[in-house]
C-alpha cells in the first residue's frame, strides 16, 4: 500500500497542499492485519491518525511572519480542501478525539461601564440584566466543583467591568482567592476581567491563573464601529502585560458585528503574527441580545464559522481552537464539522455569562454518538503528540 506525503507549499499567496513527489511503504504490519480468509483488517482510526501527523508534521510550522496576502488565501481556500487541511494540521498537535470541556461563570454580572454593542451587559443600553455584586467566593468554589465532577477541566469567570482598577483592591483581592480556590481543585484557571495593569498581571500569575481571556473581537479596522470606549490598541496593551506576566492568553473574536470578510481576514492576521500565538483562541458567533444596537443582526451563515474555525487551525497549529458562544445554534452534524476543521474546546453549562448554552445532557449525547473524550487539565500542545506518535510507528 502506498500513501503520498502532503506537502504545505506557499505558492503566490496561498497556501496549498499538493503530493510530493516521493512515496513511502507501509507494510502490511504497519496498515492493518489479515484475517484467517485472507482479507484485509483495516487499522484503526487512531493509527491512521498517527499516519496521517507523522506524514504531514514536516511540513507545519509554528510562523508569526504571516503575511497579510497568505492569510488571505489560506482563508479563501476551498472549504473541503480548507477543512481538510485543517484536519491534516490538527492531527500534528492534537488528539482529534478529545475535545476540552470548560465552564464560563459570570462570578460579577451587569453595569458594565463599557459601550460593547453586542453586550447585554452593558450599563449604556436598557437589556434588562440587572447589575449585580461580586459573587462571594463559597459560591463561586462551588460553581467550580460542580464543573468538575460535569467533566470540565477548564473553569473560566467572567466579571462585566472595565478592569480590576475600577472596583477598587478589595475586589480584586476577593478574585484573586478565587483563583487559588479553583486551582486547587485540579483545574486550569482562566478569568477575563477588563484591563489589566503589569502590577495586577503578576498578582493573577501569583495566584494560579492559567490563562486570561481578553478578545480582540474583531479587526482594528472595524474595531470603532462596536465599541467606543477604549482603543484596539488597549486590548493589545492589556495583552502585552498578561504575557509578561508569564500568563496564558486567550484572544480570539466574534463574528456577526458586521463585519466583512477583510475584517475577519484581518483579525486573524493579527493573531497569527502575534510574537507568541495565543494559546487559545475563541471563536464566538454572535447571539444578539434585546436592548442592544446588534440585537437585528443577521444571524452567522454555518459555513462561514466553518471557514473561520478551519483558517484559525492552519494559521494557528499548536493554539486551543474554542467554539464559544452561538454554539446553541448548531445542529450536532455542524458541531462535528467544526470539530473536523479543527476545533478541539466546548463550554458547557447552561450559560456563557448571560447568554443561552447547549444543555449538559445534550453534549454528553453527542460525545457519546460521536466517540469524543474530554482533555485533560494543563496540556501542552506546542510538545507535538508526533513525538509520541514516531516512536510506535517505527516499532
Amino acid at each position: 500500500m502506498r500513501l503520498s506525503r502532503a506537502l504545505l507549499q506557499a505558492g503566490k499567496g496561498a497556501h496549498r497542499w499538493r503530493l510530493h513527489r516521493h512515496w513511502f511503504n507501509i507494510d502490511a504490519a504497519s496498515v492493518g492485519a489479515t484475517s484467517r480468509d485472507g482479507a484485509r483488517v483495516p487499522l484503526p482510526s487512531s493509527n491512521w491518525d498517527k499516519l496521517a501527523a507523522s506524514a504531514i508534521a514536516p511540513y507545519v510550522q509554528i510562523r508569526s511572519d504571516w503575511s497579510r496576502k497568505e492569510v488571505e488565501g489560506v482563508y479563501w481556500q476551498p472549504l473541503n480542501s480548507l477543512v481538510f487541511q485543517a484536519a491534516l494540521v490538527h492531527r500534528v498537535f492534537f488528539d482529534p478525539g478529545q475535545v476540552q470541556k470548560c465552564t464560563l461563570l459570570s462570578i460579577k454580572t451587569g453595569g458594565c461601564p463599557e459601550t460593547c454593542k453586542y453586550c447585554s451587559q452593558s450599563s449604556s443600553y436598557r437589556t434588562g440584566v440587572k447589575a449585580e455584586p461580586l459573587m462571594q467566593l463559597e459560591d463561586v468554589l462551588r460553581e467550580a466543583r460542580l464543573a468538575k465532577e460535569r467533566g470540565s477541566t477548564r473553569f473560566c469567570m467572567g466579571a462585566a467591568w472595565r478592569g480590576p482598577s475600577q472596583v477598587g483592591p478589595r475586589q480584586f483581592q476577593r478574585v484573586l482567592e478565587m483563583v487559588r480556590g479553583v486551582r486547587a481543585l485540579g483545574l486550569e484557571v482562566c478569568a477575563t476581567l477588563g484591563l489589566l495593569n503589569a502590577e495586577q498581571a503578576k498578582a493573577l500569575k501569583e495566584a494560579g491563573l492559567t490563562a486570561y481571556n481578553h478578545n480582540l473581537d474583531t479587526s482594528r479596522e472595524y474595531y470603532d464601529s462596536v465599541i467606543s470606549s477604549r482603543r484596539f490598541e488597549d486590548r493589545l496593551d492589556t495583552l502585552t502585560q498578561v504575557r509578561a506576566a508569564g500568563i496564558q492568553v486567550c484572544c480570539g473574536g466574534i463574528l456577526g458585528l458586521g463585519e466583512s470578510h477583510e475584517d475577519r481576514v484581518s483579525l486573524l492576521h493579527t493573531l497569527a503574527t502575534m510574537e507568541r500565538h495565543p494559546e487559545s483562541v475563541p471563536i464566538n458567533m454572535l447571539v444578539p441580545n434585546k436592548g442592544t444596537p446588534l440585537e437585528g443582526s443577521q444571524p452567522v451563515q454555518f459555513w462561514e464559522l466553518c471557514r473561520m474555525v478551519a483558517a484559525t487551525r492552519i494559521l494557528m497549529p499548536a493554539s486551543m481552537v474554542r467554539l464559544s458562544a452561538g454554539r446553541i445554534s448548531l445542529s450536532e452534524a455542524e458541531q462535528m464539522m467544526c470539530f473536523m476543521a479543527g476545533a478541539n474546546s466546548i463550554f458547557t453549562g447552561d450559560k456563557l455569562l448571560t447568554t443561552p448554552n447547549n444543555e449538559l445532557s445534550q453534549d454528553d449525547a453527542m460525545f457519546r454518538r460521536l466517540g469524543l473524550s474530554g482533555q485533560s487539565p494543563f496540556m501542552d500542545p506546542r510538545k507535538s503528540r508526533l513525538e509520541q506518535s514516531e516512536a510506535s510507528l517505527m516499532q
